[in-house]
């Protein structure tokens, strides 16, 4: 009989811990981007609520969000990039307060200080983000 020197099945022969390392900020980036220039893969899944922002987990590290007009809520996630519509970026720090427009198709890490999200256009917005904190679980109240 001849040994199987590729050890397969063997999660890890030599007895080593493995870690799962959480995804890089590039990477995230990254899924945020391709999965933006993929539309078709899931813009089916969008849905409206004049009430509130809904949230759709898209996989494990993704979703989109659909911001009604006038609605808004805290960044969730890492990175976003604005699909459709119009969103601004409210910034709180300790130098005040900021509000600037986000460009459709741009990818946007978030970090440091307190961010939100709102929609000041009259239309729909649809915005991808990846990262944590994810949105609440489906069933679960979103911000109002």
């Amino acid at each position: 009989m001849v040994p199987d020197l590729t050890m397969r099945g063997q999660d890890d022969p030599h007895g080593r811990a493995t870690t799962a390392h959480p995804p890089t900020i590039g990477q995230l980036a990254g899924l945020v981007r391709d999965l933006a220039g993929r539309p078709e893969e899931w813009w089916r899944l969008v849905g409206f609520d004049a009430v509130r922002p809904v949230h759709i987990r898209l996989d494990g590290q993704a979703w989109l969000t659909t911001w009604p007009p006038g609605h808004g809520g805290p960044v969730r996630g890492q990175v976003s990039t604005l699909v459709a519509g119009e969103l601004a970026e409210v910034t709180i720090a300790e130098s005040g307060v900021t509000e600037r427009p986000l460009r459709a198709n741009r990818v946007r890490v978030h970090g440091g200080a307190a961010h939100a999200l709102t929609n000041p256009g009259p239309a729909f917005a649809v915005s991808l983000h990846a990262g944590a904190p994810a949105p609440p679980d489906p069933g679960q109240d979103s911000e109002r």
